[in-house]
């Protein structure tokens, strides 16, 4: 459509939330050549999946769709040219028709979350190193506990001079690094590919105001690779908390499994925090590891077995994860249902990325947030 041109467009809209009235009316102010058609799916348990189905002839003649997971054949949008997705990723919709067989333009809401799960990365870790657990249930009890358990409360390290290693440095990565190093700690940053010039680090994608890392100037030091070779010589760097922030691909599909894990908690028995996917981890690995640590705790007399002391978990394999996988009783490991990217601000700018495209496809410039079907984000 670049160039300005100004041909008539069809957008269906999937959303599990109501209607976003004023969004669309500003949308269509700005671009009024658009036709905006709404559908409400609400989700059912299973993640992605909503809960009934897309009537096949409401395709037909849109040209844009945005939507969460559900998609149409490609027999049924003869029309269809370009598809917002209000995820950050598209793993969810890899093995469909739409990405596999056909060259519709997609784009993500990569760049939206950043904010709220730095936050949940934060607050996941600092509710670990300060005990969070055994003050509320202190409060609960009405129990001034201080000097029963002192020891335990003087094992507080604070975050200053510890090292924050991201795996993945995209826009979350990226927001975590901000406030890491607010609060002094050291940021290192793992890629897939080399980043060595300042303009290969900078972020392209979009950015909500005030966040992030635009120019990629944090980071003490670059490291990138696919292969595992690389992944170890970034692991020994020393890391007191890992952040995995990297996109599932086939590349990145157990990543991290015991050899990692080891070296993570060889020498400083590192905390793990992912807000990726759940296959990313080796889970049963993981829990080995947090095991080893608790079985050999220091504030018992232990050198920690060369374990994990700690993880925060936004993902799991599988999710929803059963009642009786054993990850549910893992020692020291915070786990929250897929929600650290939630918040009010979420339908507001993941809509803001599609209209700053829909201004950049007029003015002939390059879309952001494109997919790469290649590489798989």
């Amino acid at each position: 459509m670049g160039g300005g041109s100004h041909r008539p467009e069809h957008a269906l809209v999937i959303l599990p939330f109501k209607e976003p009235t004023e969004i669309f009316e500003r949308i269509q102010k700005n671009h009024p050549y658009i036709r905006i058609t709404f559908k409400r799916l609400l989700f059912t348990d299973t993640p992605w999946k909503g809960d009934e189905k897309i009537p096949p002839e409401i395709y037909h003649d849109v040209t844009i769709l945005v939507t969460f997971s559900t998609l149409p054949l490609p027999s049924q949008a003869p029309n269809l040219r370009l598809i917002h997705f209000l995820s950050a990723g598209t793993n969810h919709i890899a093995h469909h028709p739409i990405y596999t067989s056909t060259d519709i333009t997609l784009t993500t809401s990569s760049g939206i979350h950043g904010p709220q799960i730095a936050e949940w990365v934060i607050l996941t870790a600092l509710a670990h190193s300060h005990h969070y657990n055994l003050l509320h249930d202190w409060q609960r009890a009405k129990k001034w506990g201080k000097s029963a358990n002192e020891k335990v409360l003087r094992s507080l390290r604070d975050q200053t001079c510890q090292r924050l290693g991201v795996l993945g440095y995209g826009s979350i990565g990226r927001q975590v690094g901000r406030v890491a190093k607010a609060m002094g700690m050291d940021v290192i940053a793992y890629t897939a590919s080399p980043r060595p010039t300042p303009e290969s680090r900078r972020d392209r994608g979009f950015i909500v105001p005030g966040t992030g890392d635009p120019e990629g100037e944090f980071p003490s030091a670059w490291y990138s690779g696919l292969d595992k070779e690389s992944l170890h010589v970034f692991l020994h760097q020393d890391i007191d908390l890992l952040l995995i922030s990297v996109p599932l691909t086939k590349q990145t599909e157990r990543f991290i499994g015991p050899t990692e894990l080891e070296i993570l908690g060889a020498r400083r028995n590192a905390f793990v925090s992912n807000i990726s996917r759940g296959k990313i981890i080796r889970q049963s690995s993981l829990l080995t590891s947090l095991r080893k640590y608790a079985d050999n705790d220091p504030l018992d007399g232990g050198d920690g077995g060369g374990g994990l002391r700690g993880a925060a978990l936004d993902v799991t394999d599988p999710e929803p994860l059963p009642k009786d996988d054993p990850l549910w009783e893992a020692p020291n490991c915070i786990i929250t249902p897929h929600i650290s990217g939630l918040g009010d601000t979420y339908l507001e700018r993941s809509l803001q990325v599609f209209e700053a495209n829909l201004d950049r496809e007029e003015k002939g410039e390059p879309l952001i947030n494109v997919v790469d079907r290649k590489k798989g984000y």
